[in-house]
């Protein structure tokens, strides 16, 4: 089977308005099913979440929902999904409360692959406790970041390891199973930054040994809001700063006010999508592995397509070399900014953003400072049609008249 990218494109309303766009690491166009969802949460009655009312038991449902939605999509127990403003909020409040547990003899480590989402919030938290914050390194020439480079941050006094599983700027995918044998192995825990990779990969929480992993259903179709998918164990050890009538239990306690239940049933719907691009009958997670490995194929082969045609191309350099990796390329260019690429590519109809996007570190560690490059991300809509553009559009910009005097 292969993925009937036609069909996929006819559930997504903003193509219609014609561009190409490949800006999904920032988040993907939203197919009509899950519009249709928030909307449809919007208007019917609904109240805080209780079993008197019909509107109380649809808040209820609803969340019940989505949470068995995330436990599906990323294996893992419904009971530790935890939801959320964003992936970066929810971050910092388990950093304050995994913080409290720390002091000043600890050692947190982060990397510097890393959005700085999952970074800055684990050296705030060390610093307020007076803990030794140690950083992963990564190969600037290939992308790669190794268990090795690991290894070499860890030691009995390491509480914390917070790494990607995905790179958002080169799209590096660190081998995690065997990262979170080492981190484990000297009893510290394992924090994953899942944000670009549960757009492009099927996700199993425990076989990956994640304690924590975060992730934000606006990059796979769904809402903005965050998510964390944490061992009920590990969450329930933690006490977070809370208003005192809340509840005690456990998700719940890390989920500060009430939920946007709209956004929690457009996850449920987006989930829901991806599983029914799959084309086959089953319960909701074999159908969506299935789906992953449909995208999967055919976002490899849009971007090996355009690799190999960037490759041809004087005058453009790609950063994204590691082995395993996500379908999103850094381009840089001899004779042009990345953002005069950005507003070259934007007047062709081609959707395509320069920046480092948030991921402060790895965009200094491959000497590019904060502007970064021009990024391509791939998504299950992106078509043939789509890759022409693009690289119609990158021959004429090497071609065009460079910038500077």
């Amino acid at each position: 089977m292969t993925l009937d990218v036609a069909a996929v494109r006819s559930h997504f309303p903003a193509l219609k308005e014609g561009a190409a766009h490949f800006d999904s690491p920032g988040g993907t166009q939203t197919p009509a099913a899950v519009a249709e969802a928030v909307h449809g949460t919007l208007v019917a009655a609904i109240a805080n979440r209780g079993s008197v009312t019909a509107a109380e038991q649809r808040a209820d449902a609803v969340v019940v929902a989505a949470r068995r939605a995330i436990g599906d999509l990323l294996a893992t127990d419904p009971g530790g999904v935890i939801f959320g403003r964003s992936m970066t909020g929810l971050t910092f409040e388990l950093s304050r409360a995994l913080s409290k547990e720390w002091s000043a003899v600890d050692e947190v480590v982060v990397s510097r692959l890393d959005h700085d989402a999952n970074v800055r919030p684990w050296v705030i938290a060390a610093e307020s406790v007076g803990a030794t914050v140690r950083w992963i390194d990564f190969d600037p020439a290939t992308g790669e970041l190794t268990p090795e480079d690991v290894r070499a941050q860890l030691s009995e006094r390491t509480r914390l390891v917070a790494l990607t599983g995905a790179s958002n700027l080169i799209g590096t995918r660190p081998d995690l199973a065997t990262i979170a044998d080492a981190v484990h192995a000297v009893g510290a825990l394992l924090y994953v930054d899942g944000v670009h990779l549960t757009a492009h990969a099927s996700i199993d929480v425990a076989q990956i040994s994640a304690d924590l992993f975060a992730c934000s259903p606006y990059k796979f179709f769904g809402p903005h809001c965050g998510v964390v998918a944490g061992r009920v164990d590990v969450l329930e050890r933690l006490r977070p700063d809370k208003l005192l009538p809340s509840s005690d239990s456990v998700p719940e306690r890390f989920e500060l006010g009430t939920l946007p239940y709209e956004l929690l049933a457009g996850t449920t719907a987006a989930i829901d999508f991806i599983a029914d691009l799959s084309g086959t009958a089953g319960d909701r997670r074999s159908r969506l592995l299935k789906a992953s490995a449909l995208v999967g194929a055919h976002e490899d082969r849009l971007r090996a397509r355009i690799e190999r045609a960037v490759g041809d191309i004087a005058g453009i350099t790609l950063h994204s070399r590691a082995q395993h990796r996500t379908p999103t390329l850094l381009m840089t260019f001899d004779h042009h900014t990345g953002n005069e690429a950005y507003e070259f590519l934007g007047s062709r109809g081609v959707n395509a953003p320069a920046g480092s996007f948030y991921a402060y570190e790895p965009a200094r560690r491959l000497g590019l400072g904060s502007a970064g490059g021009l990024r391509v991300g791939l998504a299950p809509y992106n078509d043939d049609a789509d890759v022409d553009r693009l690289l119609e559009a990158l021959t004429d910009l090497v071609s065009s008249r460079p910038s500077g005097p």
